[in-house]
């Protein structure tokens, strides 16, 4: 999108916000990349497999309509199984983790400052492959939602069962609603606007991470202690703190243990 665009596209989407209802703030605490510019480029490492690249590269596109963040798609730096961070800019895997109860996992480096320095977006196989996920709209909600929680997104509502929001920051038994829970709505693309309204006097972006060498980052036994438990268990937030003030931050989104047998 053009920086001409942009501003035009900004400007409708807050016109459409002052006819609607007013939301709260869904900012993931103060999480951020700090940035001396704006709108700023975050690499984005492609780690799919053929079968979730066109999710991918519709989540990129989604958050791509933001005035305030270029998401832009590089080769992968690690493997999906393996799935090792990339000091400034996010990662994204998918693999058949196992039957340990996540279905999609954000994981951010924090400063001691709440600024993010790295990120990895994870989908779990082993339950993307069922035929209760094995679904289109199930893939582009949490691909939608894992990356926006690596640059600092909350949701905007975490009960299942209420009627959707029209936003893939909206937990939903049913993705496709109506109205369709797939991808970002107005008030994401606001809520970024306000994360991002200020610019940093340094960067992140492309900055050393804090230390986790030795962290299996797949293993919920070592993503720290639970801080936040939401919607009977199913959203959950970790942290395990690192070496110089920084910390390590996993966002869970667990399977429905309706479906699952094996989740903690």
């Amino acid at each position: 999108m053009t920086r001409f665009v942009r501003p035009l596209f900004a400007a409708l989407l807050l016109s459409l916000l002052v006819a609607t209802a007013s939301y709260g703030h869904h900012s993931w605490g103060h999480y951020h990349w700090a940035s001396t510019t704006s709108p700023f480029t975050l690499k984005t490492g492609d780690n799919v497999s053929s079968g979730w690249d066109s999710y991918l590269d519709g989540a990129i596109s989604d958050w791509n309509y933001s005035a305030v963040l270029d998401l832009r798609k590089v080769a992968g730096g690690t493997t999906g199984t393996v799935c090792k961070p990339t000091s400034g800019r996010i990662e994204t895997c998918n693999a058949a983790y196992g039957t340990n109860g996540w279905l999609g996992i954000a994981q951010i480096w924090t400063t001691s400052r709440s600024h993010i320095t790295q990120a990895v977006t994870k989908v779990n196989d082993s339950y993307f492959n069922t035929a209760t996920y094995n679904k289109p709209e199930w893939r582009r909600l949490v691909m939608c939602q894992e990356i926006a929680h690596d640059f600092g997104l909350d949701h905007q509502d975490e009960n299942f069962d209420n009627p959707n929001l029209g936003s893939c920051m909206d937990y939903t038994s049913s993705p496709l609603g109506p109205p369709s829970n797939e991808h970002p709505n107005a008030h994401d693309y606001e809520q970024l606007q306000k994360i991002y309204s200020h610019l940093d006097s340094s960067t992140t972006v492309g900055a050393a991470p804090p230390a986790s060498a030795g962290v299996d980052l797949n293993n919920p036994s070592e993503w720290g202690r639970l801080v936040r438990s939401q919607a009977a268990g199913r959203v959950q937030v970790f942290e395990r703190d690192l070496q110089g003030g920084g910390k390590l931050v996993t966002h869970v989104t667990w399977a429905d243990p309706e479906h699952d047998g094996q989740r903690p």
